[in-house]
């Protein structure tokens, strides 16, 4: 009874909102998750200020690093790609800085398959430097001087501590907002799938 409660209200849900999903062929209940999922991540989407959603390629730009070098994000086409917006003041991204250097970095840096950069917002290198020695970290994070990456990815006032997962075929996987533990660990779970996944 619940089920067919909850699976109705799912229903109505996306008729409401326009949204069209296929059935899948099976009735374990699945598409019903997915179905919530697709919602959930669309106002995710909405909420977090974000300009591009998951599904989207990822707008492509070049980043100066503080050693002079330059990334050019469609040249890592063919790797998982993890983007991570951070300024040296923001707190909440000071927080999950040492997550993503664990969890993520340190499991992955040499897997050519895998590409992670912070992206340092508004602030000269010198700032980054700074960020780097207190934090202790060893990913690599480029210059966003005028905030013009940012900008490509989000509203211009909108809020940093923000990821966006890339699978290989430049196509947003996965975007967070903030650092929430549960989201984080399906973050983690992503990109270790994509990084199972093979073109």
């Amino acid at each position: 009874m619940i089920k067919n409660l909850l699976f109705s209200f799912i229903i109505i849900l996306l008729v409401s909102c326009g949204n069209s999903l296929q059935r899948k062929s099976d009735t374990d209940g699945s598409d019903t998750v997915e179905s919530a999922t697709a919602v959930e991540t669309a106002q995710k989407a909405d909420d977090y200020q974000f300009l591009v959603k998951v599904g989207d390629t990822a707008p492509d730009f070049d980043m100066q690093m503080p050693d002079g070098s330059t990334v050019n994000l469609s040249s890592l086409r063919g790797k998982v790609v993890m983007l991570q917006f951070t300024a040296s003041w923001c707190g909440i991204c000071r927080k999950e800085m040492p997550y993503i250097e664990s969890r993520i970095w340190e499991r992955h840096k040499d897997n050519p398959e895998f590409a992670l950069f912070g992206i340092d917002r508004g602030e000269p290198v010198e700032k980054i430097e700074e960020l780097i020695k207190a934090t202790k970290l060893t990913y690599p994070i480029g210059l966003d001087p005028e905030a013009d990456i940012f900008g490509l990815y989000a509203e211009p006032e909108a809020g940093i501590t923000r990821n966006v997962i890339i699978d290989r075929e430049g196509k947003i996987i996965m975007l967070t907002r903030l650092f929430e533990e549960e989201e984080f660990n399906q973050m983690v779970e992503i990109i270790d799938q994509s990084l199972q996944n093979t073109l």
